[in-house]
C-alpha cells in the first residue's frame, strides 16, 4: 500500500473552538510509514496556548463539576457511542499516525478507548464519601470532590489507549481536562477531540499540540493546573514529578519498564508460547512499557524453548501497518529507529551472547519507512545494558536460570517495576512468584494487555498512580473533604 491521504491542516481545541497557535506557527507531521510524506500540519503550541487552554478548562470547571453525576454519566456514555461509531476511522488514522499495525494494535487501542469511556460513565456515581458514626449531636462525613484542571501529557506509542487511561476517569470525577498530544503522533488525539467536542460542553476537554519542552513544560509549571497526569520515559517523568511537586500539584506517572518474563519447566509449551509471544509486544514493535523484554527460561527447557520462540517469531510479518496481513508495523521516528539499532549492535558485541534470531535478513520493507524486525539475543547476562535499559524496540534478551530464588533475584534486579509475567502450572509457585516479584502488575500464564477496570500502574522508577480503575479514578482524580457538623439539641 503506497497511497497516502491529502495532508490536512489541523487546529487546536481550546474552549470549544478550533484555533491556531497564538504566534501562528505550524509544523509538519510525517508518517513513520514513509518519512518523506507529510500527512498533516498542526499548530506549534507555546506557553500562551497552554495558558489559553488552562483558562478555558478552569472556566468550564464549576459547571461541569456541579452537574449531577447522571448527566456526566450520560455524556460519557454518548462519548463512547460516538467513538465506537468512528472506531475504524480512528484505527486507520492510528496506523498512519503512529505506525502501529491496524490488526494487532490499532484496533485494540481504539476498542479500549471506547470501553473505558463506557466503564467510567458507568461508575461516575461512585464518587461519594462516608459517614463516621460519632453519636448524637454530631454529623461527621466526607465528600469526594474533583481536583480541578487536569493536564494529561500523552506519549506517541499508543496515544488513544493512554488517553483512555486518563480522560474518561478525570471527566467522570468532575474534572476538566487539557490533553497535550505527542508531537510525533498528534492526529488521533486531535480527531478524538473533534468527535468529543460535539458531545461535551465547551472547555471541558481541550487538546493542544506542540513540543514537550515548550507547551508540555508550560502545562506542568502552570499554577492553575491541579494535576499533571504524565505517561512517558522515566527520565522525563522524574523531571515532571519534581516540577509538579515543587508547586505541590497532584501528579501521577506511568513510566518505563524492563519487565521480567519467567518460564518454568512445568509450563505447557503449546499454550505458553502464544502467551509469551503476546508478552514480548513484538506486535507493538516493542514500543510498550509493559514489554516482557527480559525472558527468563529455565535451563531444563532452555534450548527447546528458544528454538520454538525463534520459529514463532519468524512467522510474524513486518510491513505496512495499514495492511491486514501485517503483524508488526514501524517505529515512530528516525531517532527511535537509530536508538534501537544502537542497542542491537551493542548486543551483538557482548561476549558469550548469541544472536538466536535477527529478523533484518527477512525484512521486505525498509527506507524511507522506519522498520525494525525482531531480534532475539540468547544467554544474555542480566546485568548487561540490553537487559537493564529500556530499549523500546523489538529486542528480546533471553536469560537462563536454574532455581526459583535465582530468578526472583534477577527479576527484581532492576530499577523498574511495571509488569511481570510468570508461566507455571504449579499454583503454589505462581502465588509465591506473584508475591515476591517487585512489579505493579503481575500476570500468570498470560501475556495480554491491560484490562478495563484493573488497577494498572508501576512500582520503583516505573512510576506511581493508578487511573484506569474505579479505585484509581477515586484516588487519582478526587480529593477528600471532611465535614464535621454539631447538631444543636432540641430546646
Amino acid at each position: 500500500m503506497t497511497d497516502f491521504p491529502e495532508p490536512r491542516d489541523w487546529k487546536m481545541l481550546i474552549g470549544g473552538e478550533w484555533v491556531e497557535a497564538a504566534d501562528g506557527s505550524r509544523r509538519d507531521v510525517i508518517t513513520p510509514i514513509d518519512s518523506s510524506v507529510v500527512i498533516a500540519t498542526v499548530p506549534d503550541g507555546k506557553d500562551a496556548d497552554a495558558d489559553r487552554a488552562v483558562k478555558a478548562a478552569r472556566e468550564a470547571f464549576p459547571a461541569w463539576s456541579q452537574r449531577h453525576f447522571k448527566e456526566r454519566q450520560a455524556l460519557l456514555s454518548k462519548c463512547a457511542d460516538v467513538l465506537a461509531e468512528h472506531s475504524e476511522e480512528l484505527a486507520q488514522l492510528t496506523a498512519l499516525d503512529t505506525g502501529n499495525a491496524i490488526r494487532t494494535q490499532a484496533r485494540p487501542e481504539t476498542n479500549i478507548l471506547v470501553d473505558l469511556f463506557r466503564y467510567m460513565g458507568g461508575v461516575a456515581g461512585e464518587v461519594k464519601g462516608d459517614v463516621l458514626p460519632t453519636g448524637p449531636g454530631q454529623l461527621h462525613y466526607t465528600r469526594r470532590v474533583p481536583l480541578g484542571v487536569v493536564a494529561g501529557i500523552l506519549p506517541w506509542n499508543s496515544p488513544l489507549m493512554i488517553a483512555a487511561f486518563k480522560t474518561p476517569a478525570a471527566l467522570a470525577a468532575g474534572n476538566t481536562v487539557v490533553l497535550k498530544a505527542a508531537e510525533d503522533a498528534p492526529l488521533t488525539i486531535l480527531r478524538m477531540g473533534e468527535l468529543l467536542s460535539e458531545v461535551l460542553p465547551a472547555g471541558v476537554l481541550n487538546v493542544v499540540v506542540g513540543t514537550g519542552r515548550t507547551i508540555g513544560e508550560a502545562l506542568v509549571q502552570h499554577p492553575d493546573v491541579d494535576k499533571v497526569s504524565f505517561t512517558g520515559s522515566t527520565a522525563v517523568g522524574r523531571h515532571v514529578a519534581e516540577a509538579a511537586g515543587a508547586r505541590l500539584a497532584h501528579s501521577s506517572m506511568e513510566l518505563g519498564g524492563k519487565s521480567p518474563n519467567i518460564v518454568f519447566p512445568d509450563a505447557k509449551m503449546s499454550d505458553v508460547m502464544d502467551q509469551v509471544m503476546l508478552s514480548t509486544r513484538f506486535a507493538r514493535q516493542g514500543q510498550s512499557c509493559t514489554m516482557g523484554s527480559r525472558l527468563f527460561v529455565h535451563a531444563d527447557i532452555y534450548d527447546e524453548f528458544v528454538a520454538k520462540l525463534v520459529a514463532e517469531t519468524k512467522k510474524m510479518t513486518v510491513g505496512d501497518p495499514r495492511e491486514e496481513s501485517t503483524d508488526i508495523g514501524c517505529v515512530i521516528n528516525e531517532k527511535q529507529y537509530k536508538q534501537i539499532a544502537d542497542y542491537i549492535e551493542l548486543g551483538k558485541q557482548l561476549d558469550g551472547v548469541e544472536v538466536a534470531y535477527d529478523g533484518a535478513a527477512d525484512l521486505t520493507v525498509g527506507e524511507p519507512g522506519f522498520y525494525h524486525a525482531p531480534v532475539i539475543f540468547s544467554k544474555v547476562p542480566n546485568e548487561s545494558k540490553i537487559s537493564q535499559e529500556e530499549i523500546f524496540g523489538p529486542v528480546l534478551a533471553v536469560i537462563p536460570f536454574t532455581s526459583e530464588d535465582e530468578v526472583v533475584a534477577m527479576a527484581n534486579d532492576s530499577d523498574y517495576g511495571l509488569a511481570a509475567y510468570v508461566f507455571t502450572q504449579d499454583v503454589d509457585r505462581a502465588l509465591r512468584m506473584a508475591d515476591k516479584i517487585e512489579s505493579g502488575w503481575v500476570q500468570v500464564n498470560q501475556g495480554s494487555g491491560q484490562v478495563v477496570g484493573q488497577s494498572y500502574g508501576g512500582m520503583k522508577t516505573s512510576g506511581f498512580g493508578r487511573e484506569a480503575s474505579l479505585e484509581g479514578m477515586l484516588e487519582g482524580f478526587t480529593q477528600i473533604k471532611q465535614i464535621n457538623i454539631r447538631i444543636r439539641p432540641e430546646d
